[in-house]
């Protein structure tokens, strides 16, 4: 399996689509997480994501050692935004090909929710009314 993994300011959709498009996989799941407006019924203005990169890119391979393990994924795409977002960017990309889709859509749902579980990246809600949220 061949893999992309990444933190960086600024990830995109195309990247990741362009990274697993090959013609022997027919089914391509890409998850995209955006910065809601909206936590909770408290406005939004921005989120702030940090980590601790080093173990962070780290459990992001163990990751996806386990989606290798398990499935028969041709290519996964893991990437994740750091710093100031504001709603509507792009905070998260997950992108799975394989030959079919019922396994890309297995691999990309453990993928976000593991990811979400396990790495240490952080992030603080900055809200309209003033506040700040963990």
């Amino acid at each position: 399996m061949e893999t992309l993994i990444a933190i960086r300011d600024t990830i995109t959709v195309q990247e990741a689509l362009d990274f697993i498009q090959s013609p022997e996989c027919g089914g391509e799941v890409i998850f995209t997480g955006t910065v809601r407006n909206d936590t909770r019924g408290r406005g939004v203005t921005k989120l702030f994501y940090e980590c601790y990169e080093a173990m962070a890119l780290s459990e992001m391979q163990k990751i996806a050692d386990q989606v290798q393990a398990r499935w028969d994924i041709k290519k996964l795409a893991m990437l994740h935004a750091i710093g100031d977002k504001y709603p509507g960017d792009i905070a998260v990309v997950i992108a799975v090909a394989s030959a079919h889709r019922g396994i890309a859509f297995d691999a990309c749902e453990f993928t976000i929710d593991t990811l979400k579980e396990t790495v240490p990246i952080w992030k603080k809600e900055f809200f309209t009314d003033g506040g700040i949220g963990q």
